[in-house]
């Protein structure tokens, strides 16, 4: 398994990483980039006035929704009022008949950096515990429509985890992605435990959770976290084209496929090729698929109708 360049041991890169740790979240003056500069934007059309992140549509015929955090001076820390408007925005896309996929993206130097530490570090075990911390950040993984991480910067922590939630992950060619918890006293609560390890196997995984270490994009990719890199200025129209492909499919017939992709993680082989045969035989019951198979036959483009 790849590992990131340098060749620096434990103590130096201990040391390094709790310096930059404490100083992450004061080392940014200004803003992120505001907003995307790739095409023309599209908000709701009576979309509520979010305050951490931007909303919009996009696409030639508006059938990808673009969630951008915005929480510059905090390197887009994810705090409850970020996480409560994430999800009311993933609600409204995932509602929305015209969209079809969902892009997720930060700003140039920070995908998230994490958790806001200043909401948590007082919290007490009963408060966790009754409360179930960190349980509403679940609801990106039940959006039936694909989501696609545009990873520029820093994904670190609950950054990470955030990504990993994410159906398709995009990096930037400088983007870093780490679980540092361990140099908080605390360990990855969202998920990084679990989603890492089956993203990059145990060694890997187990060294990031373990020494707070972080890879690069380049490392990110060769283990399997990351499916593409892009440079840093084109990378979020990229998963909006990439987006925009999906969305021109049969917005049912992806449901059903990304169920079953996802489903090889929760499930043995045998259970997954049952579930699989499953929702492959589900699909005939479909217009899309009858319309799908037609128009092959026929030699021209299918006009899906999602029915």
């Amino acid at each position: 398994m790849a590992r990131r360049g340098g060749g620096a041991r434990a103590g130096r890169i201990v040391g390094r990483d709790m310096a930059a740790l404490r100083v992450l979240l004061s080392r940014v003056r200004g803003p992120l980039r505001s907003p995307i500069h790739c095409s023309a934007w599209r908000p709701f059309a009576s979309g509520p006035n979010f305050e951490y992140i931007i909303a919009e549509k996009r696409g030639k015929n508006n059938t990808v929704g673009l969630i951008q955090l915005n929480r510059p001076k905090a390197l887009n820390a994810l705090c409850n009022g970020l996480i409560e408007e994430l999800n009311q925005a993933l609600k409204t896309f995932q509602e929305d008949p015209a969209v079809g996929a969902i892009v997720l993206t930060g700003g140039d130097k920070a995908f998230a950096a994490g958790a806001d530490i200043k909401e948590m570090q007082n919290l007490s075990f009963q408060h966790c515990y009754l409360q179930t911390l960190l349980s509403q950040w679940d609801y990106l993984t039940q959006v039936k429509k694909p989501v696609i991480a545009a990873v520029n910067g820093y994904a670190l922590g609950g950054g990470c985890e955030l990504a990993m939630m994410c159906d398709i992950i995009y990096a930037g060619e400088k983007a870093q992605f780490g679980q540092p918890e361990i140099l908080l006293g605390t360990i990855p609560g969202a998920g990084g435990t679990q989603r890492l390890t089956r993203a990059v196997g145990k060694s890997l995984a187990m060294e990031m959770v373990l020494t707070g270490d972080r890879i690069s994009a380049q490392d990110a990719k060769q283990a399997g976290l990351v499916s593409k890199i892009f440079p840093v200025e084109t990378l979020v129209e990229e998963a909006i084209q990439c987006a925009e492909r999906i969305a021109s499919n049969s917005k049912i017939i992806v449901a059903m496929a990304k169920e079953s992709v996802n489903a090889a993680f929760e499930m043995t082989l045998t259970e997954g090729r049952k579930l699989e045969k499953t929702l492959f035989h589900s699909t005939f019951a479909t217009d899309d698929q009858k319309e799908g198979m037609a128009a092959f036959v026929e030699k021209r483009k299918a006009n899906f109708r999602d029915q």
